[in-house]
């Protein structure tokens, strides 16, 4: 039986990434497949590795670096429709600015908590651009890389929220949009949960921990 939720939060508890980046692509008037060739490159290095070992996401998730240097860094990368680069300065908060709030999925987790389950958010920080009003009603614990030093899909952070939390990792899931923390979280016997859409989600927590966690249901 599973006893305590871990979740992800930019594009899982928030609307989805492509559609903030698409948001942001327009309102800086910054050449799409210019940043998408680009951001691949930067993507798959964090996640895979590269010949010249870390990656400055590696730095930025972990908070070895100012959200401001990687905002320098990557907008001297990138190119607007009028051929310059675009402002550095609040970047990343302009990148972010369109993550909303998917409600369904915080008030699973409300439940979650009132049924005794433990929640645990779990995400990885670009800078700080949460939405945190009223997180003590859904979350007994928080975990953002920048804050704590570690990022996912490093082991030892799934290790710190479990031992936040007490639970043993088959007790636990851990829900993400991005294939490779899920198959990291899985590898230390943490169940894995795919996040796609909202209703799919809370159906297979729900399946998960016996427990109705939609208002009505």
């Amino acid at each position: 039986m599973v006893k305590g939720v871990l979740i992800d939060w930019g594009g899982v508890l928030t609307t989805s990434l492509q559609e903030a980046i698409t948001e942001w692509l327009v309102a800086d008037a910054i050449d799409d497949a210019h940043y998408r060739d680009l951001m691949r490159e930067l993507i798959r290095h964090a996640y895979e590795g590269g010949a010249d070992g870390e990656s400055p996401i590696h730095a930025l998730e972990r908070g070895e670096i100012d959200a401001s240097e990687f905002e320098r860094d990557l907008a001297a990368k990138l190119v607007t429709l009028d051929g310059v680069p675009p402002v550095a300065e609040g970047l990343l908060a302009r990148m972010f600015a369109g993550f909303r709030p998917v409600p369904t999925m915080y008030e699973m987790l409300r439940a979650a908590r009132t049924a005794g389950l433990s929640t645990c958010l779990v995400s990885n920080s670009w800078g700080d651009h949460y939405l945190r009003e009223g997180w003590d009603d859904y979350f007994d614990q928080v975990v953002i890389s920048g804050e704590v030093g570690m990022r996912k899909p490093e082991p030892r952070i799934f290790h710190h929220a479990l031992g936040l939390v007490g639970l043993r990792p088959e007790e636990c899931v851990f829900i993400d949009d991005i294939e490779a923390n899920i198959e990291a979280a899985r590898a230390l016997g943490i169940v894995g949960l795919h996040h796609r859409d909202a209703d799919a989600t809370i159906a297979a927590v729900e399946a998960l921990c016996s427990l109705p966690l939609r208002p009505g249901v």
